[in-house]
């Protein structure tokens, strides 16, 4: 599938570079209609600003959701300088809404509580709660929601938004990128690569500056209904037809860099540090700091439970938690509606 998608775009590509030219044409100057020579008196060409029209807005949420994940609040534990749980780097789990090195700020529009994800006939959304700490701060940073259509943990869309709009549906700052060369993830999808890799992550960026063949594929904002939460929306057109994939989502700020996709092949465990004291050879978090991220949600299929960086499977009727008989302190569960989702997070 990936394969097939890398071809669609080069040869989309290939059709737009066929069909542009960069010239411009300036009108003659007097000299120039009676026949003059001289170019130096010609004026110089002025960029115009491009006119973007949309014809395609998203609309209100879905009432049915299509998935749901909760995650850590770092909040209970920030004044100690850590992480309560989830922070993973062999597993591709990050719990770090923190500075580096010192640990002692935290950042409560970094750090995810829960996302939804929903579906509609011409849009895939995704909504990401933070933290709503009675303080005032601005959802300024990175966020974004990740597919994997193979469902082999490697990613192969990444959809970002910065510092997302507040006054509704806009196109400012969102980038959609595709990994068509698939090395997202380097030899070991999800986990931690043997040695560092020079793959290139998400390298083709599909909607962003200087890239809107499709000036409607992707929008963002801050949710009408909640001030601390993200809304992301694109064009179901990505998935060529797919109907079963996985959704993470993410946050941050410049540390959430496409190129860098999966971050645990690009930094050693010791260089990118860890957020929870019970990796005292790792802590605290060093060069990959002021990131946060989920699980991930199976969209449109039954997971069997063993696919790359699955969520948790909720228990089925008569069944323990799946964190049954793990420490008390280890055990962490998230309630979304009917869905309890326990997990044991013990090192």
């Amino acid at each position: 599938m990936k394969k097939i998608l890398a071809l669609a775009l080069v040869l989309f590509v290939a059709s737009l570079a066929c069909g542009q030219s960069d010239s411009v044409t300036l009108e003659p100057s007097d000299d120039s209609a009676a026949g003059a020579t001289d170019t130096a008196a010609l004026p110089t060409a002025t960029p115009q600003p491009t006119l973007v029209v949309h014809t395609l807005t998203p609309g209100n949420l879905p009432e049915e959701q299509s998935g749901v994940v909760g995650d850590q609040d770092s909040s209970m534990t920030a004044d100690d300088k850590r992480a309560p749980s989830g922070d993973r780097f062999t597993f591709g789990r990050y719990e770090r809404p923190f500075n580096a090195n010192v640990m002692d700020m935290y950042y409560p529009a970094l750090d995810i509580q829960g996302a939804f994800f929903y579906e509609d006939d011409t849009w895939l959304y995704a909504e990401i709660k933070f933290k709503n700490d009675s303080s005032s701060y601005a959802l300024n940073g990175r966020y974004g929601f990740e597919i994997d259509l193979d469902l082999d943990g490697g990613g192969d869309w990444l959809i970002l938004a910065s510092a997302p709009s507040p006054e509704g549906w806009a196109t400012n700052g969102v980038e959609v990128w595709f990994d068509a060369d698939n090395d997202v993830g380097g030899e070991k999808f999800m986990y931690s690569d043997d040695s560092l890799t020079e793959q290139n992550g998400y390298e083709t960026l599909i909607f962003g500056v200087n890239q809107q063949s499709d000036p409607d594929l992707a929008w963002a904002r801050i949710s009408p209904q909640d001030p601390y939460a993200v809304e992301l929306a694109v064009k179901r057109t990505i998935l060529e037809g797919d109907t079963s994939f996985m959704v993470g989502v993410w946050a941050g700020t410049d540390d959430l860099n496409p190129a860098l996709f999966d971050f645990n092949d690009y930094y050693t465990h010791e260089q990118a540090g860890a957020s929870l004291i019970e990796f005292e050879y790792f802590y605290p978090i060093k060069e990959l700091s002021e990131l946060d991220n989920t699980c991930r949600m199976a969209i449109g299929f039954q997971p069997v439970g063993n696919e790359p960086g699955l969520c948790p499977l909720p228990p089925k009727p008569g069944e323990d938690p799946p964190a049954s008989g793990c420490p008390a302190q280890y055990t962490v569960c998230f309630n979304f509606g009917n869905q309890v989702v326990c997990y044991c997070v013990q090192p």
